[in-house]
């Protein structure tokens, strides 16, 4: 992570101490330290093609004279100073946990929207981002880590799965048809998601665990189908690991009886 440390007032900047071991930043000359910094609940940002999706960040930090103010922004790009996408949030929302702790909240609203929107993105924007973080001390003295940690915003994903014939005959073929689909920030609608490699899986009857039964790759419209042979009454489904810029999701299990 890059640290930047500046007093407000124009003096001389200063680098953050490291604390050995931990890597979180230490005191140094009175420089206001931010401990801990949590974006939508510690999980990816997912994104659909229509509905707006909002989320909340939380920033602690802490200094000998107290904290004023601080917050957290999402950017993406070859650096902070290059970067060439961000995520503007409400003005933050701080309590001071002690006399030298305060805590910031942030609430984000992003959506999808090819215009050059505040907050919109287009499928290009798919990815991972990073978080910066930054917090004033009342002795007028700034911290600023360019990149925190990085979170995955991704476009939302849906998963079919049907077994047929049902129902079918122990030791005849079954066809387990699929498909898989994700947001299209750009159309506003859901499209297949092309050579994605996914497990078909099964699950007996009486049992709550899935077992795979081999590995299928999703058509150029994001379409599934393979054959299997019916051994037991039982559910099928597909399974999808996740990318970067698209989350993981296992299809609804479609149960088949076996006589």
């Amino acid at each position: 992570m890059r640290i930047r440390a500046a007093a407000m007032a124009g003096t001389t900047t200063a680098a953050l101490l490291l604390t050995a071991g931990t890597g979180v930043p230490a005191h140094a000359d009175g420089q206001p330290v931010i401990t801990k910094v949590v974006v939508n609940k510690g999980k990816n940002i997912v994104v659909g093609p229509t509905t707006a999706t909002k989320f909340s960040a939380q920033v602690t930090a802490t200094d000998p004279s107290g904290v004023i103010v601080a917050d957290v922004q999402l950017w993406r790009g070859p650096s902070f100073d290059d970067r060439t996408g961000a995520i503007s949030y409400d003005a933050p929302n701080c309590h001071a946990d002690s006399s030298t702790t305060t805590t910031c909240t942030m609430n984000f609203q992003v959506m999808a929207d090819t215009r050059d929107m505040t907050n919109a993105l287009s499928n290009a924007k798919a990815g991972t981002w990073h978080i910066y973080a930054s917090a004033f001390s009342k002795d007028r003295v700034q911290t600023t880590i360019d990149s925190w940690a990085t979170v995955n915003v991704q476009r939302r994903s849906q998963l079919t799965a049907n077994a047929a014939p049902e129902p079918v005959k122990k030791g005849k073929t079954l066809t387990v048809t699929g498909k898989l689909s994700r947001a299209n920030w750009d159309t506003r609608k859901y499209a297949g998601y092309s050579g994605q490699r996914m497990k078909l899986q099964y699950r007996p009857k009486n049992s709550s665990t899935y077992t795979t039964l081999k590995t299928v790759t999703t058509s150029s419209t994001g379409e599934l189908k393979t054959t299997v042979k019916a051994t037991a009454d039982g559910y099928y489904r597909y399974s999808f690991p996740g990318t970067t810029t698209t989350p993981a999701i296992n299809a609804a299990g479609d149960y088949v009886d076996v006589t």
